[in-house]
């Protein structure tokens, strides 16, 4: 099956996924989609229930899955700062236990999308380079990324400030070391001295508080912890390379999401060698496909269609 959009359309996400919730029985196709757009992603943790019943999941499973539909959300829209906000997010899970994230992201004054893919067998961690792809149309000039193995040891700083309790952080922020020393020349601070208690909400100081108290052991745990969002970890990055050195990514890990490119040179002009190879793949598949032979020469007509533009 194959859709066609206008190249910049973020319906692309959304009417899809959208369309496969709707078609897809699980009882009869061992796979479901919950979540969704806007007010329907708020309903993806109850639905990852009810579907995990129904695939007879065991509770450990769908607990799981639960936490990794979580995380992709909290990583997504916190860890990786990129200037797109989360809007649609959803789960897909099957009767194996297998499952996938596709999230979309947008920059409301741009109006460019963002789309983010997760493949949990190939998760090996939520919080060092968990995409399986991130696509967009643009690449962004500087994006924080917590998620980067470049990241590594700032993530670490950050672990140790936030055990370290807020009274400390207090002390840094209102004053005791000035930004004055900081000169990553990729960051554009306001035009006063020092992190003030401004730029950490009062719901990421209570996370904070609540971080000294528990000490978490590792980054997941920490971003884990409610109210702990993009602002407070974009306040401890800075201050873990003001204080320890310890530089975070602020490379964009997009990719373009188109692999032939437009007609029109956007987002770039067509690369007729990688379009021509692609059908070959095309082709080849078919050729050994195990369908019926009926099938398979509608199917190389269709295709044919494409070679003979």
């Amino acid at each position: 099956c194959a859709l066609g959009f206008d190249w910049h359309s973020s319906g692309t996400t959304t009417t899809t996924l959208g369309a496969l919730k709707q078609a897809c029985k699980p009882e009869e196709h061992g796979i479901a989609f919950a979540g969704g757009k806007g007010k329907a992603s708020m309903r993806t943790k109850e639905e990852i229930g009810n579907f995990g019943d129904i695939f007879n999941l065991p509770s450990v499973k769908i607990e799981s899955m639960r936490r990794a539909s979580k995380l992709a959300a909290k990583v997504d829209n916190s860890c990786l700062q990129d200037g797109y906000q989360i809007y649609h997010h959803s789960f897909i899970l099957t009767e194996k236990g297998e499952w996938a994230v596709v999230q979309q992201g947008m920059m409301a004054e741009k109006k460019y999308a963002r789309r983010y893919h997760w493949l949990g067998l190939k998760t090996k961690s939520f919080i060092e380079e968990p995409h399986e792809a991130i696509l967009c149309d643009k690449k962004e000039e500087k994006a924080l990324d917590m998620t980067s193995r470049k990241s590594e040891e700032a993530r670490k700083a950050s672990i140790d400030l936030a055990n370290d309790g807020i009274k400390r952080l207090n002390r840094i922020i209102t004053g005791q070391r000035s930004l004055d020393e900081f000169t990553h020349p990729e960051i554009h601070f306001p035009e006063r001295h020092g992190i003030h208690r401004v730029d950490i909400s009062p719901a990421g100081w209570k996370a904070l508080k609540i971080a000294g108290e528990i000490q978490p052991e590792n980054y997941e745990e920490l971003i884990s912890i409610s109210g702990l969002g993009a602002k407070t970890i974009r306040a401890l990055a800075l201050l873990s390379e003001l204080l320890f050195g310890t530089e975070a990514s602020w490379k964009d890990p997009v990719k373009y999401s188109f692999a032939h490119g437009g007609k029109d040179g956007i987002p770039y002009p067509v690369d007729t060698k990688t379009y021509d190879e692609t059908i070959d793949v095309l082709k080849n598949a078919l050729q050994e496909a195990k369908v019926g032979k009926g099938e398979k020469y509608k199917a190389l007509e269709r295709l044919k269609i494409f070679t003979d533009i």
